[in-house]
């Protein structure tokens, strides 16, 4: 007896050793987003949570993706609904190591401007805490005003959270979340969002887009509707989804309140997959609430997985791309008068017949993605200055082209260009490096550096040759920035919630080139 009483001590205290340990290593957190959804949207209590996501997981059928998966789309309905379909995505990141997930969704639960980032410690949900990249949510928060931390916002959300149980099974290795969500008020900055991801995401980092599909229309035309909007989104075409978004909401399909719930986070995907040079999108799965046994037929929701991946290859042609780029990033002497050439042209045609021309230029260096201004002088005065600083999906050519009509004819300081003064039109062609932020306006390196304030909605920009031509101070050229272009106080490049970046610029006329 005291033999079986001694066995039974000795596995308690081993019970109390392990659990103690289990307690010692988890993280402890003090400020802790607590689960607002478990028991409505999974289940609370973790075997039973454990059991249905392992189910799901064993019964999606996937096929190995070609390549590193970068980003998944997912469904965020309750699990019963929504959960089998979810598990294809997830079922890819099977054996990834992923150091940072960032989640993305619009807000279902409130209104509000920009973009909100939550700066809670942790997550929690029935299967432990996830820890918040406080890092990484930093540098994103910092590369816009349209991006902000707002913790209310996510306090009763379910879009993000219902990810998490997931994520917490599938990925093995210790990983951080960085939660983010749109809020509704405007056409979303996707791309503001999309550009601080790419600058900042490391290779294990992966964004995880949380959206439904049709809400309740009839389950004949959800599954019409919402292939078509598959379909685009593999496209990568986002105009093509705005449009299709828009003609489903013109069309007044009976029942359909929403195409794409989180479709903001649908397009910053689709915008990053096009800036990083990602090689695939690939459709895993479609079903809607329909197809669950017990589900109505006159009134679905719609549910799709995507993969977005890069394979090696792509992978190695973006480095070699962007090497090239470093070894040759001036133009040289041709490129330049071609450049200028096309502003001339352009200017020319579009005063005497309101057209716009169409070029086709070969040259490698002009196909580049990168901003310009195009700048024009009648007898040695400012006519006209009109440019793009963040590179579109546009190659410089085309970028020159456009701003040569907007600088004749859209400079409301002036005008439009009259046929009378063409003959006498000078021309001078900025072409802009990619703006980075500073935190220091006494970094800024004048004729050196272009640079851009901005404040809110508010913002202005010099180029570098305004510090040039005007003789001005540090000083006296950021005080004119923010109170002549961009409509602020004086001072504003010293308020702590003024943006400040810079850029470089390669300035050349036809003087310079003859």
């Amino acid at each position: 007896m005291k033999k079986i009483n001694l066995i039974i001590i000795f596995c308690i205290i081993l019970l109390s050793a392990c659990a103690k340990t289990k307690q010692e290593t988890k993280p402890m957190f003090t400020n802790i987003r607590k689960p607002a959804v478990a028991g409505q949207f999974y289940p609370a209590d973790e075997p039973h949570l454990e059991f249905k996501i392992n189910k799901y997981l064993k019964e999606a059928e996937v096929e190995k993706t070609d390549g590193d998966v970068k980003a998944i789309m997912v469904p965020h309905a309750g699990y019963s609904y929504s959960g089998p379909v979810a598990a294809y995505s997830y079922k890819s990141l099977e054996g990834k190591k992923i150091n940072t997930a960032v989640i993305i969704c619009n807000s279902h639960t409130t209104y509000f401007s920009g973009i909100a980032l939550d700066n809670s410690d942790a997550w929690e949900t029935p299967l432990g805490q996830v820890e918040v990249d406080k890092d990484l949510a930093e540098k994103i928060v910092n590369s816009s005003a349209a991006i902000n931390y707002n913790s209310k916002a996510h306090a009763k959300d379910h879009t993000l959270e219902v990810q998490l149980p997931f994520l917490q099974t599938v990925v093995k290795n210790n990983f951080k979340i960085v939660p983010i969500l749109f809020g509704n008020m405007e056409k979303g900055p996707y791309k503001e969002l999309a550009k601080a991801l790419k600058e900042n995401l490391g290779d294990n980092d992966i964004l995880v887009i949380s959206t439904d599909m049709s809400h309740y229309p009839s389950y004949e035309d959800a599954n019409k509707i919402d292939t078509e909007t598959l379909k685009l989104i593999k496209a990568g075409d986002i105009n093509k989804l705005e449009e299709h978004v828009a003609a489903i909401e013109a069309k007044g399909v009976a029942g359909e309140e929403t195409v794409l719930c989180g479709i903001d986070g649908v397009k910053t995907a689709m915008e990053l997959f096009n800036l990083a040079g990602w090689n695939s999108i690939e459709i895993l799965k479609y079903a809607n609430s329909g197809d669950v046994a017990s589900g109505d037929k006159s009134a679905v929701v719609g549910y799709g997985t995507i993969v977005f991946t890069q394979n090696q290859n792509a992978k190695l042609k973006i480095q070699n791309d962007n090497e090239k780029l470093k070894i040759n990033k001036t133009l040289n002497e041709f490129q330049q008068k071609e450049l200028l050439k096309i502003a001339r042209e352009t200017t020319e045609n579009f005063v005497q017949t309101g057209t716009k021309l169409e070029f086709k230029i070969a040259d490698e260096r002009l196909n580049r993605k990168e901003g310009a201004f195009v700048t024009l002088h009648l007898d040695g005065e400012l006519r006209g200055c009109i440019g793009q600083i963040v590179p579109s999906d546009k190659p410089l050519y085309e970028v020159v082209r456009d701003m040569a009509i907007s600088a004749c004819s859209e400079d409301n300081r002036f005008n439009p260009v009259s046929k009378g003064e063409l003959k006498r039109l000078e021309y001078e062609v900025s072409v802009l490096s990619v703006p980075e932020i500073i935190t220091n306006y006494k970094n800024v390196e004048l004729s050196k550096h272009g640079v851009i304030v901005k404040k809110g909605l508010r913002s202005g920009v010099f180029l570098p040759q305004v510090a040039t031509e005007t003789g001005w101070d540090l000083e006296k050229f950021l005080s004119e920035l923010c109170s002549g272009k961009a409509g602020l106080p004086p001072n504003c490049y010293k308020d702590k919630d003024t943006q400040i970046f810079v850029f470089t610029a390669q300035v050349f006329g036809e003087e310079d080139v003859k």
